[in-house]
């Protein structure tokens, strides 16, 4: 095992599976000799060249059709978006194209769209969208947010070696978290959830920086006597229902937190699951806490208003005290 950051575990992934396979390919802005904004590409394009790590001109929706030409032609590609915000101008190639075309016609689309969001760096409001729940509604599409390195490295890996489409999420506030990541070939499954923490009390399930939140929030909920069980989702499409059920089944009582905005959020979907497939489980109506239905402000007080954490999460736990039947 090596110690790596986020940043740097994506990386490892990259250049691991393009040594492997010479069809993997790179696109992106400033992905070049500048590295990426995040430098997840950093000299990548130094080592297998310009024709496998290309710099693209600022046109999200010309170099997301560019990969679904490039994945039905035999090349392996990974696009990277550079703020998740900017998602809404690659909907077209993936809702009419890229999901579809397995379904019309006996080719396969195995490319791989990396982005970052969420907000905490006060980046403001067209720069901190988690836009999660957008994604994850088109059928066709597996989307998935690791939190952790280990995580980072091995479910890259796998998306690109998966035949379908997926959207990679990342954070920009996990790039220089750090943990231990596996030596060599790591793969780890999509549409898995990992329990992180086991508990008896209540269930808290989220995803990618929320994670990290959950976890605080059951660090001080287990100082009030509350026993939380942590999920991290990991996946989102396919979604693993049999654990977040089995938990739920175990603890009565559940907080999906997720940060993209509440209204119609990932949070939603889950909490429907859970009430279709559990409901005689539960003493209490599931909890969602999510951001608020609003633009992220620049503004950092403000910012954190917004925005799920611990805080918050710990405070729907604890109302759910009053509600339990």
């Amino acid at each position: 095992m090596a110690r790596m950051r986020y940043a740097e575990a994506l990386r490892d992934a990259l250049r691991s599976e393009m040594l492997r396979d010479d069809k993997v390919v790179l696109y992106g802005e400033d992905i070049g000799i500048y590295g990426g904004v995040f430098k997840v590409t950093r000299d990548l394009q130094a080592e297998f060249g310009d024709l496998r790590v290309r710099d693209t001109p600022i046109s999200e929706q010309a170099m997301t059709y560019m990969c679904v030409g490039a994945a039905i032609s035999g090349l392996k590609p990974v696009l990277e978006i550079m703020y998740a915000d900017f998602l809404p101008l690659t909907l077209d190639a993936l809702i009419n194209q890229a999901s579809v075309l397995p379904y019309l016609w006996p080719v396969r689309v195995p490319m791989v769209i990396r982005t970052q969001g969420g907000g905490g760096s006060g980046a403001g409001a067209q720069h901190s969208k988690s836009l999660d729940a957008l994604v994850a509604h088109i059928p066709g599409i597996k989307v998935v947010s690791p939190v952790t390195p280990a995580d980072a490295k091995g479910m890259l890996t796998a998306a690109i070696r998966d035949p379908n489409p997926v959207v990679f999420l990342e954070h920009k506030l996990l790039y220089n978290t750090s943990g231990e990541v596996p030596d060599g070939e790591h793969v780890v499954e999509l549409g898995k959830a990992h329990i992180l923490r086991e508990g008896s009390d209540v269930t808290l399930i989220a995803n990618s920086k929320m994670v990290l939140e959950a976890e605080k929030a059951a660090e001080d909920l287990a100082k009030r006597g509350i026993s939380a069980e942590v999920i991290d989702l990991r996946s989102l499409r396919p979604l693993d229902t049999d654990t977040i059920v089995a938990s739920v089944k175990k603890t009565s009582r559940a907080v999906v937190i997720n940060e993209g905005w509440r209204f119609g959020g990932f949070g939603a979907e889950v909490a429907a699951t859970i009430t279709e497939q559990a409901f005689e489980y539960l003493d209490a109506p599931v909890c969602r806490i999510g951001g608020f239905d609003r633009p992220i402000p620049y503004s950092q007080p403000l910012e954190a208003a917004v925005l799920p954490d611990a805080e918050k999460i710990i405070a729907g736990v604890l109302a759910m005290d009053g509600r339990a039947g």
